[in-house]
């Protein structure tokens, strides 16, 4: 999949809209700053600094996520819940980008589609801070090291197929599961000695979007604000700290002062959607961060919980559909099975996650639509201990052993690549690609419901 020609539709503002109009609306979830004159000096420096991304990138990224709009790709968001600052190293970046890119071959084989991938990485310290001036440039500059590392790693070309591949075939050979596995590690297997004879590139057979786009959770509109700035080019106004950008369940509010900000910058939008919105406050969401209804322009990523997603995600789908938005719709299986363990872990069970991810797909199914994507926490730790089950059987017991997060729960990297296993299965037992239903791929909406 390549984006060297692109053809976006740029986003530009609704009337009235400035990078300073969000300070007229009220701002959720801010940190009580002990001294607002020392923020106000380090977010003028910072807006004095090179953006971390550049409009080229970002249209690039919106290229593809039109793509996973129209049924045509699949999208693979994943990385930490919070950075640390002491976990910017090249092994943890390293790490990260190695087991996304595992995910990205499973998925991408158990699709039959190309895979996206959007690390939340590079600016999830920002999301983090304490009220603490300083440390709004320090997240500055770990996102800019960051992203140099990433860059590096994208400029030397896509990793070697074949060598992904051994990392999966060594998580089966060791996994207590690796009966269920099998199967698929030897068809990949086939496929790549075949592709070998027919003296076919495996990397390019792949196919996936390899550039290291980066994403994370725009709370301190201070901070995104300091990065924002016009594209000469096109007038349009880019954020430079990330090539996506999103809100959460906790700050989408239509009248608030994020949904305010990012509704008029240029980026690809992420709204987090958890069991309490309606159709109706989705709808003008919707319309207020995507007036132009530009394909991908919006990632909706649907957190609803394992016993509330078939419920809760049908009319959201109908709705969305109605108003003529095209987003890519993602599957975040993280947030919403919360769990205290016996020993008073915040933690979360494997098997709730799969159900989850089972319960999207079921009603995308259903109602014909593009299940676009999941939405992942995770850690390169394979020995990390913070959500219970999975066939390596992590128990309530164990969690203390290697229990790091700073904010959320995460997969360890071996539940990591079981959950991409456990869609493919989820995906075959259903027969149902992730392609749009009787639909041609260039009408601009899905239709919701199969014929009869």
């Amino acid at each position: 999949m390549s984006h060297a020609a692109i053809d976006v539709a740029v986003h530009h503002p609704a009337a009235g809209w400035h990078p300073d109009s969000w300070r007229d609306f009220p701002a959720a979830q801010q940190p009580d700053w002990s001294d607002p004159g020392a923020v106000d000096a380090v977010l003028r420096e910072l807006a004095g600094l090179p953006p971390l991304v550049v409009p080229g990138e970002v249209r690039r990224l919106q290229s593809a996520l039109a793509e996973v709009a129209r049924g045509e790709a699949f999208l693979l968001q994943a990385g930490d819940c919070a950075e640390l600052f002491s976990s910017c190293t090249e092994r943890e970046v390293r790490g990260t980008f190695q087991v996304i890119q595992q995910l990205a071959v499973l998925l991408s084989y158990g699709a039959g589609l190309p895979v996206v991938t959007l690390g939340r990485t590079a600016g999830q310290f920002g999301t983090t801070s304490t009220p603490d001036a300083s440390r709004l440039r320090t997240a500055y500059y770990h996102a800019a090291t960051t992203l140099n590392l990433l860059r590096a790693m994208a400029t030397a070309g896509p990793p070697e197929l074949s060598d992904i591949h051994a990392l999966n075939q060594r998580f089966v050979r060791l996994s207590p599961a690796r009966r269920q596995f099998e199967r698929v590690i030897d068809e990949i297997t086939m496929a790549l000695r075949f592709m070998a004879a027919r003296r076919v590139e495996p990397d390019a057979a792949y196919g996936g979007e390899q550039g290291c786009y980066t994403s994370h959770e725009a709370l301190l509109p201070g901070y995104e604000r300091a990065l924002v700035q016009c594209d000469p080019d096109t007038g349009a106004w880019y954020c430079g700290s990330a090539h996506l950008v999103w809100v959460d369940d906790r700050t989408r509010q239509v009248d608030g002062a994020h949904v305010e900000l990012l509704s008029g910058i240029a980026n690809p939008i992420g709204v987090k959607l958890g069991p309490s919105v309606t159709p109706d406050e989705l709808r003008r969401l919707c319309d207020r961060l995507d007036p132009w209804r530009v394909p991908g322009r919006l990632v909706l990523i649907t957190r609803m919980g394992a016993e509330r997603v078939t419920e809760h995600l049908p009319p959201l789908l109908d709705g969305v559909a109605a108003a003529g938005h095209l987003p890519v719709w993602a599957c975040d299986p993280m947030h919403g099975n919360p769990l205290l363990s016996e020993g008073g872990y915040k933690t979360r069970r494997f098997d709730d996650i799969t159900a989850e991810v089972s319960g999207f797909l079921e009603v995308h199914e259903e109602c014909g639509t593009h299940p676009g994507g999941l939405h992942l926490e995770l850690t390169s730790d394979e020995h990390a201990t913070e959500r219970v089950g999975g066939a390596d059987q992590v128990l309530d017991a164990q969690l203390a052993r290697a229990y790091e997060t700073a904010s959320d729960l995460r997969l360890n990297a071996d539940q990591a690549v079981e959950l991409a296993f456990r869609v493919i299965a989820e995906v075959r037992r259903r027969h149902h690609p992730w392609t749009w239903v009787d639909t041609p791929l260039d009408i601009p909406r899905p239709r919701l419901r199969p014929a009869a």
